[in-house]
């Protein structure tokens, strides 16, 4: 071979490196970060959800190894097993055990510690990672409100004596709704006052059927009235009471003006998160958000972040693509964007929902090199969101002036 066809094979051996090389690094930048990349977190909590490691400085840490310090507690009386050789100013209480008081117990085992230092190598230990999962336990439901004449038709069913709840119970309805509307039966104990779902096990004086005025779906109609006229009749007959139902045309009317009221003050919001460069894997999400305080929810790709009351409803909401949450390997699943949003009028306003929605976004997108949009890919702006702040503050006054406060049960019915 001549020297230019060596040549010519040379560049062409070294272009083709340079295109895998080039390839190979477009793949690289391109694949979803997953959530094994463990980045920094301020505050001491791994980005990966496990719990905070207590950290030392380098030149405090204790470098032998872990077998040599690890100390055992010593069972029996006081001095019993300890060496000889260790002088009173060494003996130190187990710091584990010595964190739950009992005034009855009997004094606690002391155990020798050669130096202050060897019991820091104990809370310095390598941690195993901490896989992150979409599985989480999700709270119960909580016990459903009574009726309310606010929002519902209520028509008392005059008992002729006392009832004991397994009867009340095997009379109710197959189903528990009226059209659209759910259908419910109360009753009060002959030794209580208050309403409640008919329980086995008890005696009831008292019992009132309800139908809600009206939810997302709508008002209540003729149709529906009708209906609930029917079910309650034939419930009335079955348990031996006389049913008195309230006039047709002014619960319809009643049911209108409260949807129209509904439908004028029911906000949800809505914020997308956009990835910048780099999609995401459904576990780096949910590692990110885990962060601050989410967790999963109910269904595949959806987080939530809980309220601060047990039985209370989410105070956000996180979402992605589901088929991603469920892929064989989901760390392969490249997600581009997230929504965020909020259920204005399940969430009491003492939570400030908004102000954490955009505490959230903000935290969100910084960490996640992402953008904050609306349904329309437009960036928001601040002042956009201070806007959207001050109109809620007119809704939240809107509800509060008709005892539908936002989170309240009420509420939580007719905007559902």
């Amino acid at each position: 071979m001549s020297s230019l066809q060596i040549s010519l094979a040379i560049i062409g051996g070294l272009v083709l490196a340079g295109v895998v090389a080039y390839n190979a690094w477009i793949t690289r930048k391109s694949a979803p970060r997953t959530a094994r990349e463990h980045d920094p977190v301020p505050g001491g909590v791994f980005a990966s959800g496990s719990e905070p490691v207590l950290s030392l400085p380098e030149d405090a840490r204790d470098t032998r190894p872990m077998e040599a310090e690890r100390i055992e507690p010593v069972l029996g009386d006081d001095g019993a097993g300890v060496d000889p050789g260790t002088s009173e100013a060494d003996m130190r209480f187990d710091p584990v055990l010595s964190v739950v008081p009992d005034e009855n117990a009997a004094p606690r085992p002391r155990v020798p510690v050669a130096d202050p230092v060897a019991a820091q190598p104990v809370v310095d230990a390598p941690r195993a990672p901490v896989q992150v999962t979409l599985q989480q336990v999700v709270q119960a439901p909580e016990k459903r409100p009574p009726l309310d004449a606010l929002i519902d038709v209520i028509a008392p069913l005059q008992l002729e004596g006392v009832v004991s709840g397994e009867a009340l119970l095997a009379a109710m309805p197959a189903t528990r709704r009226v059209g659209s509307k759910p259908f419910a039966v109360e009753a009060v104990r002959e030794d209580a006052q208050d309403w409640e779902t008919p329980r086995p096990g008890h005696r009831y004086r008292a019992l009132q059927a309800g139908v809600q005025l009206a939810n997302r779906a709508g008002a209540l109609n003729d149709i529906e009235f009708s209906e609930f006229v029917v079910k309650a009749q034939a419930y009335a007959d079955a348990v031996g009471a006389s049913p008195d139902f309230p006039d047709m045309r002014a619960e319809v009317a009643r049911a209108r003006e409260l949807d129209a009221f509904a439908s004028a003050h029911d906000a949800q919001l809505g914020f997308t998160l956009r990835a910048r460069r780099v999609a995401w894997s459904p576990g780096y999400v949910a590692q990110q958000a885990a962060i601050l305080g989410f967790v999963a929810g109910a269904l595949p790709g959806r987080m939530v972040l809980p309220g601060s009351q047990s039985g209370q409803a989410p105070v956000l909401s996180l979402s992605f693509d589901p088929q991603a949450a469920m892929a064989e390997d989901p760390e392969q699943s490249a997600l581009r964007e997230l929504s965020l949003s909020l259920e204005v009028t399940h969430v009491p306003r003492s939570e400030r929902p908004f102000v954490r929605m955009r505490e959230a976004a903000a935290a969100l997108a910084e960490s996640m090199d992402g953008v904050v949009t609306d349904d329309a890919g437009h960036a928001l702006s601040a002042d956009t969101m201070d806007r959207i702040g001050a109109d809620l503050e007119v809704l939240y006054d809107a509800l509060d002036s008709r005892d539908l406060s936002a989170g309240s049960p009420q509420a939580r019915r007719l905007f559902s």
